[in-house]
């Protein structure tokens, strides 16, 4: 009976998948927790797209694509959101925090690329430790971060380009009235930027990359331009003081060191950029050195490029400045003049007929989507310009970040597609390009559909919630390959760890969020940084490693990774509600599309062979890797 089923596809008919309905929980029990192993994942998986991707890309490559990425997504998008809601000034600290995230989180990224150079990324690696449902569920989410991610740098590209042409947003996007508040914008140049960026990737990666190169060069020169003029312009009181201190906090840490950390949450998105670069390890020619160099390497660059420019931000203007245009207005006779708010202002003024008070149009400096460019709008001796030249220098560098970030998402649903859990078509490179052609398209669409309409505001938590999940997960990931070896070794002690550990690290969060100021929340932090740091050495201690990485592995195991895994959680704790609720929509939309179909094309792809190594043969393929050290 058991070959008759897998003989037969769950989806050739109606009675068919009715059966495997009937199924759903024994298949459940077979598939959700199967492994794979690196040999297969770089062998018979990979066998499935067809034609091979092409290995013609070097460390400098990397490098380039990971500059190009990241810088043209963070500072340009969420900076001036993040200094006017949470972190003032400190949003420098912010980026930094943010970075020494992702940088450890590229160390996990790193290790697994090296062993497994495959274009999976975080799906693969979670792939061949936690099992599929595991691999699924991250793989769904880390793509839909990235149609949201480029959905919202999309409609920023349309922010700055009217900034550069001298337009308001408002003159090339048009609102349907039919549709709710921050759905109700229509955007059309974002729409016809992502699909001409879908035409170029689909191309060819290394023609892509030599693209890359030269415009990531100059984007270069563009941001030493925004870093020098901000420093030379600026003033050092912006700093600590802000322009109304009646209504707002003033000094570095106006909102906290609490607000600082909500800015880091926030600014977590311009880290995006260097997980598409562990996805194109598949394509490097010496992975065991290109790799390390242009993942880990492209962080710290960035990371330092991004606080110059955050700096340079602060110091061009305080972060609550309004720009106030004063023009005559005479006071009507309900004793109120109106103002017109855009963005931040002051409430409505209460004036009588005898107060000749000018009427003002209240705009936020630190706008939003055109943070560096609107910096200068106010400026009334000669400099007005560099707004112009700002937005234009932003809409190209956005531009490399999208077609970076693109490149990666396309591999992701491609090597998704491998291992069937959605449909194999998606897997296919063309023979001509070698390029995930399917893929590319197919999420090209999605994301020009999203970009349409979808306010900033509302992709930007999202996607921030989304990639602190996926890096929390990899975390756990490269601690347990390193201590667990599929039917060598007992699982339990680092199941414990980890998550006696992620327990700490929540109860940590909640309290540093929740608890009211004293010394009671301070001793209930201590005790559970004593707890964090007690359960870790004794499992340093008491457990040991049993997997030995032969080129690159990340140091200081297991006490890196695991920081990786207590930021990430501290970051996820600084995110609003609204959040959390979408995240657990799209989650569950996530968990019910493996239960129906997924799981059912996975079960049928292992029955006529096309799939992996069943578990029982896994060991045989790991003993070679695998040394069991002395405690």
């Amino acid at each position: 009976m058991a070959m008759d089923t897998h003989g037969s596809s769950s989806f050739s008919s109606f009675q068919a998948y009715a059966r495997a309905l009937a199924q759903t929980p024994t298949r459940l029990a077979s598939r959700a927790f199967s492994v794979s192993t690196s040999f297969e994942e770089m062998s018979r998986v990979r066998a499935r797209s067809g034609s091979d991707m092409q290995r013609n890309l070097r460390w400098f490559d990397l490098v380039g694509f990971g500059l190009g990425g990241m810088v043209g997504a963070g500072v340009f998008v969420t900076t001036g959101r993040a200094s006017r809601l949470y972190a003032g000034p400190a949003v420098v600290l912010s980026y930094a925090i943010a970075g020494l995230c992702a940088l450890l989180s590229a160390f996990c990224y790193t290790e697994f690329a090296v062993d497994m150079p495959v274009a999976g990324g975080a799906f693969s690696y979670l792939r061949v430790t936690f099992g599929e449902f595991a691999a699924f569920l991250t793989g769904a989410n880390l793509v839909m971060d990235y149609v949201l991610s480029n959905a919202a740098v999309a409609r920023s590209f349309t922010a700055y380009l009217g900034t550069a042409a001298g337009f308001s947003t408002t003159k090339w996007r048009f609102t349907v009235s039919g549709l709710p508040k921050g759905f109700n914008e229509i955007d059309l140049v974002a729409v016809a930027v992502v699909l001409i960026i879908t035409l170029i990737i689909c191309y060819s990666t290394r023609e892509s990359s030599v693209v890359n190169m030269a415009l990531t060069a100059m984007h270069i020169l563009f941001i030493a331009f925004v870093i020098v003029v901000g420093f030379w312009r600026g003033d050092w009181k912006n700093f600590t003081e802000p322009a109304d201190p009646r209504r707002h906090p003033d000094g570095f840490l106006p909102f906290g060191v609490s607000g600082v950390f909500n800015g880091a949450a926030m600014v977590y998105l311009s880290y995006i950029g260097y997980d598409a670069v562990s996805t194109l390890a598949e394509e490097v020619k010496n992975p065991v050195k290109d790799i390390p160099i242009g993942v880990s390497g492209s962080v710290m660059v960035v990371t330092i490029l991004y606080c110059l420019m955050a700096a340079s931000m602060s110091k061009l203007l305080p972060y609550d400045a309004p720009l106030a245009v004063s023009t005559q207005r005479p006071v009507g006779p309900t004793g109120t003049a109106d103002v017109v708010k855009s963005g931040w202002g002051p409430p409505d003024v209460k004036m009588t007929e005898l107060t000749p008070i000018p009427y003002v149009l209240w705009t936020a400096q630190i706008d939003p989507e055109a943070t560096f460019a609107a910096a200068f709008k106010g400026e009334s001796d000669g400099w007005k310009w560099v707004s112009n030249v700002i937005g234009a220098g932003a809409s190209f560098g956005i531009l490399t970040s999208l077609m970076v970030a693109m490149l990666g998402q396309a591999r992701y649903l491609c090597v998704i597609g491998r291992s069937n859990v959605v449909p194999s078509w998606f897997a296919r490179v063309h023979h001509k390009t070698c390029t995930p052609v399917n893929a590319s398209a197919f999420l090209g669409i999605f994301t020009a559909a999203i970009a349409v309409f979808t306010d900033l505001n509302v992709l930007l938590n999202l996607v921030s919630i989304g990639t602190l999940f996926v890096f929390y997960m990899v975390a756990n990931a490269v601690i347990y390959r390193r201590y667990v070896s599929v039917g060598a070794t007992n699982p339990l002690p680092t199941v414990s760890f980890l998550v006696s550990f992620s327990l700490t690290s929540i109860i940590f969060t909640l309290i540093w969020h929740f608890a009211a100021p004293g010394h009671g929340r301070e001793a209930m932090l201590g005790v559970c940084t004593v707890v964090a740091v007690g359960v870790l050495q004794m499992f340093q201690c008491m457990v040991p490693q049993v997997r030995k990485p032969e080129h690159w592995g990340v140091p200081l195991m297991p006490w890196l990774p695991s920081i990786s895994i207590f930021l990430n959680i501290f970051l996820l704790g600084a995110l609003d509600r609204p959040s959390y609720v979408r995240f657990g929509y799209f989650s569950a939309l996530a968990v019910l599309v493996y239960v129906l179909y997924s799981v059912h094309a996975s079960f049928d792809a292992q029955g006529d062979g096309s799939y992996i190594l069943k578990n029982a043969e896994i060991p045989k393929e790991s003993e070679a890797s695998v040394v069991v050290e002395d405690v």
